[in-house]
């Protein structure tokens, strides 16, 4: 077997695997080489394109595991949202969906192996060229219906929480399409062969435990009975560790958590057979690399004992990071789990 599936599935490994949320970006210079010619659309619809970057990441950090190159809003488009990536500004819905009619024109079913082609297509190239495993993903229908209904980033979320309060039969509808979607989204990507997928649900902390209970877990046990047990799911949530016992009740066999929360605290609230991924802050490679390691070292420590635990960052590689730095972190993590074997 491969000792990140193996963790994946809670069996015992050699060492702890690891890899990286947004392995493939800017902090990589064949990445910023590509993206001189083609815009991030261009690239994540362009399957020998989002292949190479996929693969190139996992080459350049020595990752255990890949994820395919493409962005949580491309199902927006066969959901009859339109969106658009402005530079410097970032994506942006120009009509948001605010109405019960515009809810109502949502796509009730996509045919996602037909719609986003290119990611199927990508992840067939992928498999084709790479042995490491490698992870599918989509957003989780309360980030999705945020982006929808805010029209782009947010920092207080009120249009949401707004439709959420105001109107929570025309907010759920959106949930339930938006769950539907995804699940299909997802098992299209299994079907083109992804051994893992991972929920994103980036913008979720923003709610209360009462309101992610009330408006976000029922789409979300939808969403994951859709998928059945096909291959491991990973549940990331990031902004509020008050969430996490909620995140595993909703479903998901890896709960994704940030660093905001200590393991060890973490495996006390869920469980200590939980499987958890993190966890640590991405600020960390920016600087010093035994202040790093030092952190990386406690996280491992915290994870001792526990079958499935999968090293990331708690979110996203920064721009500003070395490849070199990223790679460092990923021996040291092979290293000194081995050791603590």
């Amino acid at each position: 077997m491969n000792v990140f599936l193996d963790a994946l599935n809670g069996l015992p490994t050699d060492y702890t695997p690891i890899w990286l949320m947004r392995q493939a970006g800017r902090y990589q210079p064949e990445y910023r080489e590509i993206r001189s010619r083609v815009s991030f659309v261009e690239l994540c619809k362009t399957p020998e394109l989002a292949a190479e970057v996929t693969v190139n990441a996992v080459k350049d950090i020595g990752a255990d595991a890949g994820i395919i190159f493409a962005d949580i809003l491309l199902i927006l488009e066969p959901l009859g949202i339109g969106f658009e990536f402005s530079k410097g500004d970032g994506p942006s819905i120009p009509t948001p969906v605010r109405t019960a009619a515009q809810i109502d024109a949502v796509a009730d079913e996509i045919d996602a192996a037909a719609s986003l082609h290119f990611v199927m297509e990508a992840i067939r190239r992928t498999r084709a060229e790479m042995e490491t495993p490698l992870i599918g993903f989509a957003g989780s229908p309360f980030t999705l219906a945020s982006y929808a209904i805010e029209g782009g980033g947010s920092k207080n979320y009120y249009e949401a929480k707004k439709m959420m309060s105001g109107d929570p039969g025309a907010f759920a509808a959106l949930m339930d399409k938006f769950a539907r979607a995804v699940a299909g989204y997802l098992n299209a990507q299994i079907d083109a062969g992804a051994q893992a997928v991972q929920l994103f649900d980036s913008w979720v902390g923003c709610l209360s435990p009462s309101d992610y209970r009330t408006h976000v877990m029922p789409a979300m046990k939808t969403l994951f009975a859709a998928l059945g047990n096909r291959v491991p799911v990973i549940h990331f949530g990031t902004g509020n560790p008050e969430l996490y016992p909620l995140m595993k009740e909703a479903g998901g066999d890896v709960i994704g958590v940030d660093w905001r929360i200590d393991l060890s605290q973490a495996y006390r609230r869920l469980g200590d057979d939980t499987r958890l991924m993190g966890n640590l802050d991405p600020a960390y490679l920016l600087g010093p690399r035994e202040a790093m390691f030092a952190q990386a070292d406690r996280i491992l420590d915290e994870a001792a004992g526990h079958a499935g635990h999968i090293f990331n960052l708690g979110h996203g590689v920064m721009p500003e990071a070395k490849v070199a730095t990223a790679r460092a972190l990923v021996d040291h993590v092979h290293e000194a789990s081995a050791r603590r074997r």
